[in-house]
C-alpha cells in the first residue's frame, strides 16, 4: 500500500511539471520538508514529563526543551528525522545515573516544537538558540540531527563544545535528496528544477550542504558510530565524514540498523564522554 501511494504521489508531481516545473519542484520540496511522524506518543510523554520543560524561540518558531539537572558536564541531545526527544530515554537514564546535566530539544515540526516544515539549516538555528542558553560541553546527534549539529558548529564555533557524537549521520545533502527523488521516481524536469528552487530558497546548491565538508572546520573531539547494514544512511557516509574529521574515531556496528538505540551504543558513548 505504501509503495502504491509513493508511486501515485510521484506520478502526480511529475504530471504537474508539464504545466509548471517551478510549481512541481516547490511541491516536491514541501513534501520532502514535512515529517509524517515524529509526534510524541503516550509512553514518551510520560517520560518527558520527568524533565524540566522550557520554551525558547527562533524567530517565531517555538523550541521545546527538556532538562534533567546534574552536577557534571552539560550534554545536549539532538534527535533525527521523524523522531522526538523521547527517543533518548535509554541514554538519558544512563547519563542521569552518572549525574550529567542533560538537555534535549525537539526539532522543527517534530515533537512539541513549532514550524510547519523541517530542514537541517533551520534545525541548526534551533540548536544554536539552545546552545547559547545552556553552553553544552558535549552534543550527541542522531541522523539528520547529527548533520544539523555539524552545520551549527561549523557556523557558530561555540567554544564550550569539547566533544561531538555523530550517530548514523548523513554525509552529503545531495545524496539524501537523490534518495528521495529516486524513491518518488521524479522525472528530470522535477529533479533539475528542485536544485534551482533549493538554490533560490537557501542561497546555495544542494552540493554545498555537506557534513563531510563542514566537519573540517571543527576541532572538538569526535565519535562517529554507524551500522554497516544501515538501510537509511549508507555506511559509506560515515567513512567520508571520518576521512575529513581528523580528531575523531569511528565505531562500526552490525545488526543495529539506523536507530542505533542499543545498550552497546549507550556504553560506547558513555566511555567516550568519560575519557
Amino acid at each position: 500500500m505504501a509503495s502504491f501511494l509513493i508511486k501515485i504521489v510521484g506520478s502526480s508531481i511529475n504530471g504537474l511539471s508539464y504545466f509548471s516545473k517551478s510549481y512541481a519542484a516547490n511541491k516536491a520540496l514541501s513534501l520532502f520538508s514535512k515529517p509524517r511522524k515524529g509526534q510524541i506518543n503516550k509512553a514518551q510523554s510520560a517520560f518527558l514529563d520527568t524533565a524540566i520543560k522550557g520554551i525558547l524561540y527562533y524567530d517565531s518558531h517555538k523550541i521545546m526543551t527538556y532538562k534533567w539537572s546534574g552536577t557534571k558536564q552539560t550534554i545536549l541531545l539532538v534527535h533525527g528525522w521523524e523522531s522526538n526527544s523521547g527517543r533518548w530515554k535509554p541514554l538519558i537514564n544512563h547519563l542521569k545515573e552518572k549525574d550529567y546535566n542533560i538537555i534535549a530539544l525537539d526539532a522543527p515540526a517534530h515533537g512539541n516544537s513549532g514550524s510547519e516544515y523541517f530542514n537541517a539549516l533551520l534545525y541548526a538555528e534551533f540548536i544554536n538558540v539552545v546552545a547559547k542558553k545552556y553552553n553544552p560541553n558535549i552534543i550527541i546527534g542522531h541522523s539528520v540531527g547529527a548533520m544539523a549539529t555539524v552545520f551549527f558548529q561549523n557556523k557558530y564555533q561555540l567554544n564550550s563544545i569539547q566533544k561531538l557524537v555523530l550517530l548514523g549521520s548523513p554525509s552529503d545533502f545531495k545524496d539524501v535528496l537523490k534518495r528521495y527523488t529516486d524513491m518518488l521516481n521524479y522525472n528530470q524536469r522535477v529533479t533539475e528544477h528542485l536544485d534551482i528552487v533549493i538554490l533560490e530558497q537557501f542561497g546555495s546548491s544542494p552540493e554545498s550542504f555537506s557534513t563531510a565538508k563542514y566537519i573540517e572546520t571543527i576541532e572538538s573531539e569526535g565519535l562517529i558510530i554507524h551500522d554497516e547494514d544501515d538501510k537509511i544512511i549508507p555506511y559509506n557516509d560515515a567513512l567520508r565524514i571520518k576521512k575529513n574529521y581528523k580528531n575523531s574515531k569511528l565505531i562500526t556496528t552490525k545488526g543495529l540498523g539506523h536507530s542505533l538505540n542499543h545498550k552497546s551504543v549507550t556504553l560506547q558513548i558513555s566511555e567516550f564522554i568519560e575519557s
